[in-house]
């Protein structure tokens, strides 16, 4: 008899796949150390990409700063996948659908829809909206995994949203929505894309090498046409070097770190270190001449008591169980 962990994603997986399931949510021991270790390199890498990918947008257009991206993430995921010695598991045409979309849907559609952003609205805001997908997430840890305080999760996540909306009014001169309908859509659509991908990349047997490199090569190949249309250049020197960065490091190191702490996590606890990240990065943007107003400063307490408040039943729940 299968034992239940108290966790309906992990008992259904359990369940399916007997005493040999391939990921289950939650371990305890090394591999929670190790998921904590890939997701303070993802947060630490991540909180760099608004501030260069500002200075970036200043002199460039988003289709050639996103080539350069994905190009330096395609480099990054086949240098992983041709150094491991994992071998992938034979999987029908249907199968490999799925990961194929979570792939895309988190890598392209995060970031195409977050430099669009970048390039519609003051970064500082846009940055901000975008990483409103934590609060997402832990949305559907309410939904879906039985916590057992829901009212108080529901609150910490309402009051995180209330913190991102107040950094959103008093981010720039007090006023709201200083860019144009197209970025704040951008922006959160791309917090949609990178908290589904979030909640997904644990419950697939791909692992992120495979996931990954697939759709860093579609995004190479949609950029570059985009870069035809627009009939641009490539940057030289410096904003060459700063592009293949944002690639190799935010986007590349970034996205395989967090979905090695995802898959050896889980979505619910380990997306709880995301909340440093617009914190981080909104910090280095003050730092380099974005202001903050007080109004802004009170929403990011918000954001903070919001995330410790979902750490902390996240940890009391798994030791209940």
């Amino acid at each position: 008899m299968i034992p239940k962990s108290g966790n309906r994603f992990s008992d259904e997986i359990m369940v399916k796949h007997g005493d040999r399931a391939p990921y289950r949510f939650f371990p305890h021991g090394s591999g929670s150390i190790s998921a904590l270790v890939f997701a303070v390199g993802a947060v630490a890498l991540w909180s760099t990409n608004a501030l260069v990918g500002k200075s970036l947008l200043a002199n460039h257009s988003v289709s050639q700063v996103q080539f350069l991206q994905f190009a330096g993430a395609a480099l990054v995921f086949a240098l992983i996948r041709f150094t491991s010695r994992e071998s992938a598991p034979p999987v029908g045409a249907r199968a490999a659908l799925l990961p194929l979309a979570v792939g895309f849907i988190g890598l392209v559609g995060t970031m195409v829809l977050q430099y669009i952003a970048f390039a519609s609205m003051p970064v500082i805001e846009a940055n901000l909206v975008a990483y409103t997908w934590p609060l997402m997430v832990a949305a559907v840890v309410i939904i879906f995994e039985n916590p057992r305080r829901p009212a108080l999760l529901g609150l910490a996540a309402t009051l995180g949203f209330i913190g991102v909306a107040l950094v959103i009014s008093g981010g720039r001169d007090r006023t709201w929505f200083q860019g144009d309908l197209v970025g704040y859509c951008a922006a959160f659509g791309s917090a949609l894309c990178m908290a589904f991908y979030s909640v997904m990349v644990g419950r697939v047997a791909t692992s992120p090498d495979r996931l990954l490199l697939p759709s860093s090569l579609i995004g190479v190949a949609l950029t570059l046409a985009w870069c035809a249309r627009d009939g641009v250049a490539l940057p030289t020197g410096t904003d060459l070097a700063l592009g293949l960065y944002l690639g190799a490091g935010p986007m590349g190191l970034g996205y395989y770190f967090w979905s090695r702490a995802l898959k050896l996590e889980g979505s619910g606890k380990v997306a709880v270190v995301a909340y440093l990240t617009p914190i981080a990065s909104t910090l280095l943007l003050t730092l380099s001449g974005e202001r903050l107003t007080m109004t802004a400063v009170a929403g990011a307490v918000l954001v903070i008591g919001s995330c410790v408040a979902v750490g902390l039943e996240r940890s009391e729940a798994e030791n209940y169980v």
